[in-house]
């Protein structure tokens, strides 16, 4: 059959009106609709400046945040001398005066004096090397050396043109030398900020102040099940696993007593609201409850508590019953309450009537009618629901955590509020996430048992 001409179209066209006339019709419904979503698009990037929120978004920051989500610094001090340097380490590093990490060669050896001086220091930066000696800094990297002349408290001096990995921030005062993922180091006249960098998260297992620090997988066996007693009072076995709930850089006892709670502060209120929404829903319901002052009564009750949000609950809460899950519970019964009575209400007032009129013209009481007509229709929605929103609220209560109603999610604020501790934030949300993942599966397989069986 040959194709038909554009004049052969025009013929039937014009032969069938009403039949060209729908689909041009639809076909100016799909242009408009097409050109509206073009149109919402374009104000939508104009009215929230998006090109201006990408062009200046500080993106080296977010790199450096990520980067701490799956790494470790170790942050040196050095201190310029007359006749060489002291190093120092923060506060809560594992390493002091007495312990220096292998990556610092010291001359002379260490001796464990808070302020000694060391007259030759190098430090393997990974992809380069720092070396002091008095008054003068070696920078290697990629092949090319920068040399440094350091005048303690009044200057420092570049020799030649810096390299491509260098930057003079302060002429005269500070240098910064980038060694990419490996580290950076900045330079003054009077000191030197070192951060290296290493794959990993720094002492999960024991912290440095634990005898097990620093040894290997079968030397913590051996010495866990030795039967010299490191402590009189316990075994090795459980001071080991002492060490490892109270570590201090992680904490992972106190993690996991916060995660206990917010999964606690999860089920609770939502078992809760389900109790409290299931018998107000039969009297919102029209079909149920014919009464309209009392339908109009409950589903107002529910959009009250439906319409201010779980996180303002949780705000008013901790102001009443102080911080704690006690607050966190009440946000998610009242938020969950509102939210349930009307899913549930409106679920009965979409029951089929005949199973209800069939068990009512046997001469059932309105209690066996509501048992036997309804139950059975909406209850293996009600469930699905519920366990749908017990998951949910496993991730919920980790918000409402962080205005102080209790759980994981104030730990998590304070982690991620000191703007260092990226890997505990990190560990902190893999640990929700598997929470997540474990109680989705639970709720699927419940909710299959649970509807298989109703």
């Amino acid at each position: 059959m040959s194709n038909l001409s554009q004049a052969d179209i025009a013929e039937i066209a014009a032969r069938y009106p009403e039949a060209f006339a729908g689909s041009q019709k639809k076909r100016l419904i799909s242009w408009s609709v097409t050109l509206g979503i073009v149109v919402y698009l374009v104000f939508a990037w104009w009215l929230f400046s998006i090109g201006t929120v990408f062009s200046s978004g500080n993106w080296s920051i977010a790199g450096s945040y990520l980067a701490d989500w799956v790494s470790y610094e170790t942050r040196p001090r050095v201190d310029f001398k007359e006749d060489g340097a002291t190093i120092a380490y923060p506060r809560f590093s594992a390493y002091n005066a007495e312990r220096h990490p292998d990556w610092i060669t010291l001359d002379p050896a260490p001796t464990g004096e808070p302020k000694q001086i060391f007259r030759h220091v190098v430090m393997d930066m990974g992809a380069g090397t720092i070396e002091l000696t008095p008054g003068e800094v070696v920078v290697a990297s990629g092949g090319e050396r920068l040399e440094i002349r350091v005048s303690p408290g009044k200057g420092i001096e570049p020799n030649g043109q810096l390299p491509a990995w260098a930057e003079e921030k302060e002429p005269g005062r500070k240098i910064i030398v980038d060694f990419g993922f490996s580290g950076r180091a900045e330079i003054e006249d009077d000191e030197i900020k070192v951060r290296r960098r290493f794959w990993g998260w720094e002492n999960f297992i024991f912290d440095a102040n634990s005898p097990f620090w620093g040894k290997s997988f079968g030397e913590v066996i051996t010495l866990a099940f030795s039967s010299e007693r490191i402590r009189p009072e316990m075994s090795n076995a459980a001071l080991a696993f002492d060490n490892i709930l109270n570590n201090a850089e992680w904490q992972h006892g106190d993690v996991w007593l916060k995660l206990l709670q917010t999964i606690v502060m999860a089920f609770a209120g939502t078992v809760l609201a389900t109790l409290l929404a299931f018998p107000l829903a039969f009297i919102a319901a029209r079909n149920i409850t014919p009464n309209r002052i009392a339908n109009q009564l409950a589903k107002r009750f529910f959009d009250f508590l439906r319409s201010v949000d779980m996180l303002i609950w949780a705000l008013f809460f901790t102001r009443a019953f102080g911080p704690g899950p006690l607050a966190g519970i009440s946000a998610i019964f009242f938020t969950d309450t509102g939210t349930f009575g009307k899913l549930y209400s409106e679920a009965l007032e979409n029951i089929d009537d005949k199973q209800r009129e069939g068990i009512r013209s046997v001469g059932a009481n309105p209690a066996l009618v509501q048992r036997y007509g309804v139950l059975p229709q909406v209850l293996p929605v009600f469930l699905s629901q519920s366990l749908y929103f017990w998951e949910s609220n496993t991730r919920s209560a980790t918000i409402i955590g962080a205005v102080g109603a209790g759980g994981i999610g104030l730990k998590l604020w304070e982690a991620m509020r000191t703007n260092s501790d990226w890997e505990n934030v990190a560990y902190m949300v893999l640990l929700i996430l598997l929470v997540v993942f474990v109680f989705d599966g639970i709720s699927n397989a419940l909710r299959k048992r649970l509807m298989g069986a109703a």
